[in-house]
């Protein structure tokens, strides 16, 4: 028996945090295949931390503290009469460190193994659920570093944001204005040129053409495509969609690494700049503006001058006399159009 295989029926109390600024959670502990699972009282769970990732914050001192390799914000916390479950996840991690490459011929041989068993797997197990995997197992700080370095990419062919007086100031108080309540403002910037009007990376990064806050006197225009661009992050994982491009050795590789190749970012990043925004649901559209309070009239006519094929969103505005708080001020909207600098 493995030293995995004795403790999957193993569970334990104990004290979740999402992050820095959240609350403590009572919570289930319990461990799986490759994972360990923290659900609520209620037995649904809340996320998963990869095991091999698994990172004691305190070593010896107890309450034990652990936290997922690189994101030491979220933390889980064991008291002392969880002691079993603690050893549990002292012995797991001893188990995985000694797995670990070492130095000389040993670590080759190691790698070269842990290589081709990964391969093997990646041949004859589903790609689909080996991906959906390192998606369930992927940090949000690792989520944050692949945006900001597919944003590196993009501007390469893009050049840098805009970033005119008062424009990024501008930018968030759009950022805020559009996100529902409860929900996690992008981080919005301008791009001077190469896009045709707005896309998304991970780590909630959210790019608007300049032609966007220059071609239309309605701020409202704006936050229209913001809303959009915005529900599209949401409707597909953006990390997800760098991974369906990439393929199954991208995905073992960021499983095996935490890494994704320059060549696999730089890429992507020239698909994003060349899509079409994707089509969303014309129902999913209204929905997502009248939770941002934003009309869909205006975006309708800015998407279609016409109004034929967004006909929807013209006849079902949900704030047909108006949005119920003006989008921005016009003086900072006179500044987010004047961001890239005429």
């Amino acid at each position: 028996m493995t030293a995995l295989e004795k403790y999957q029926r193993l569970e334990a109390a104990a004290l979740w945090r999402e992050g820095p600024d959240g609350q403590r959670r009572d919570v289930i502990l319990s461990i799986g295949e490759a994972t360990i699972t923290i659900s609520d009282r209620q037995d649904r769970p809340l996320t998963h931390w990869s095991i091999s990732a698994l990172t004691r914050a305190n070593p010896g001192a107890l309450p034990a503290i652990y936290h997922p390799d690189g994101d030491p914000d979220e933390t889980l916390e064991l008291a002392e009469d969880e002691g079993q479950m603690i050893d549990a996840l002292e012995q797991l991690r001893s188990a995985v460190a000694r797995r670990r490459p070492q130095k000389g011929r040993v670590r080759l041989g190691v790698v070269g193994g842990f290589a081709a068993g990964i391969l093997a797997l990646g041949l004859f197990w589903l790609p689909g659920a080996l991906q959906s995997h390192a998606l369930s197992v992927l940090p949000q700080v690792k989520r944050d570093e692949i945006g900001r370095k597919l944003f590196d990419e993009v501007q390469t062919l893009t050049g840098p944001p805009c970033a005119g007086p008062g424009g990024a100031e501008a930018l968030a108080l759009l950022a805020n204005r559009i996100t529902p309540e409860g929900g996690t403002p992008p981080d919005l910037y301008v791009m001077r040129t190469g896009l045709r009007d707005s896309l998304h990376l991970p780590g909630n990064l959210l790019l608007l053409s300049r032609s966007v806050v220059e071609d239309y006197e309605d701020p409202e225009i704006a936050a229209g495509f913001v809303v959009a661009e915005y529900l599209r992050a949401r409707a597909q994982d953006p990390v997800d969609r760098l991974l369906d491009e990439a393929g199954t050795g991208a995905v073992l590789r960021l499983l095996t690494t935490g890494e994704l190749t320059q060549d696999t970012l730089g890429d992507h990043a020239r698909t994003l700049v060349g899509a079409e925004p994707r089509a969303l649901p014309a129902d999913a559209l209204i929905a997502g503006f009248a939770a941002a309070g934003i009309q869909t009239r205006p975006y309708g006519y800015a998407v279609d001058i016409t109004g034929e094929s967004t006909l929807p969103l013209i006849e079902a505005d949900p704030y047909p006399s108006g949005a119920p708080e003006p989008v921005l001020r016009d003086s900072d909207w006179l500044r987010l159009q004047a961001i890239c600098g005429g």
